[in-house]
């Protein structure tokens, strides 16, 4: 079969999405939000779960027929086995697992981290095998050695948690709406990132650890607070540059180590904090500096969507990987190289 036509879906949190890939190019990428969460100032796994059911058949018929696909033209059926939330994960699996069986079509799962990272592959340019992949998220921070489309090698991960789930916490305590992290960066524009310093969290090799930084902030808000009540308010544009500049710094020593441990200067970004402009704009000045050839997805392509589930999936069926009808969700998924 030369020009695959492949339906993938991701549902491992709080979006439901669709896209149709023919030949190992998307078509579209249909994208469901949830707004269900933003009064809980966090997402929440049994409502993400009910809303993904709620949405998913019209997110899906949305991307067939946008492609100007019928579903006998597919060919395979891809999904997010995870990691996730599990119940949100089940959905995407349980529909998925449904339509190649009725379809008597093969299944491909897709592991959500490895489809950050060949988002790349999406669209032009496309990075050169061997590369590093610094992929930050609300839920990882990882460096991952890409050796192949299907081979890949995490060499320094979070020990704790996540930089996206730092900048979430540290918007919610500054009383931010949910999501915080687009906030803080928005804002950070307008700021000093030099006004305000935060401890530095010393964690040995290519590890990484935020839960420290989390705490600081904490507890720098409170001192402050008790001298000017509206402290936050006051300072908000110097705070979060501040903050902002503090975690960038984090990760780029980080990826300098790893370049430097490696030897491998093609550089990418991935996940949803591969959309903040700090992050961006740090990645590039040292690319300018040290000579890397550094690759920066669509902000489209950053945070959870089925155009990266679908590039994932492309290669799988090239290599004939299929999942069997007894496939599972699995929440704590990781890269097995």
């Amino acid at each position: 079969m030369t020009q695959p036509i492949i339906l993938a879906i991701e549902s491992s949190c709080d979006e439901t999405s669709a896209s149709i890939i023919q030949a190992g190019k998307v078509l579209n990428n249909v994208i469901a939000s949830q707004t269900v969460h933003q009064k809980y100032g966090g997402v929440v796994p049994e409502l993400a779960s009910r809303a993904h059911q709620q949405q998913i058949y019209s997110v899906v018929n949305e991307a067939l027929t946008s492609a100007g696909m019928q579903v006998r033209q597919l060919n395979a059926i891809a999904f997010t086995r995870g990691p996730g939330l599990l119940g949100s994960l089940l959905v995407g699996v349980s529909f998925a697992k449904g339509m190649a069986l009725g379809l008597q079509v093969p299944l491909l799962e897709v592991n959500h981290m490895e489809a950050h990272v060949l988002a790349h592959f999406i669209d032009d340019p496309r990075p050169a095998f061997p590369f590093l992949c610094l992929t930050v998220s609300g839920g990882h921070t990882q460096l991952v050695v890409v050796h192949d489309y299907l081979t890949m090698e995490v060499i320094g991960e979070t020990r704790d948690d996540a930089i996206g789930e730092a900048f979430d916490k540290a918007a919610k305590m500054m009383d931010f709406p949910y999501p915080g992290g687009p906030l803080i960066d928005a804002y950070a524009k307008e700021g000093n990132p030099k006004a305000f310093s935060f401890p530095h969290t010393a964690i040995p090799g290519l590890d990484f650890s935020f839960s420290g930084i989390k705490t600081a902030f904490l507890y720098f808000l409170r001192d402050n607070k008790k001298t000017e009540p509206r402290f936050v308010e006051i300072n908000k544009n110097d705070i979060c540059a501040s903050l902002q500049a503090h975690l960038v710094n984090m990760v780029m020593e980080k990826l300098k180590l790893a370049v430097e441990q490696t030897g491998i200067n093609h550089v990418a970004i991935a996940g949803g904090v591969a959309a903040n402009s700090g992050l961006r704009k740090s990645l590039q000045i040292q690319a300018d500096q040290a000579g890397w050839n550094v690759f920066m997805p669509k902000f489209e392509y950053c945070t959870d969507n089925a155009a990266m589930i679908a590039i994932a999936a492309h290669y799988k069926f090239v290599a004939k990987r299929f999942a069997s009808l007894e496939v599972a969700p699995a929440a704590n998924l990781v890269i097995s190289g």
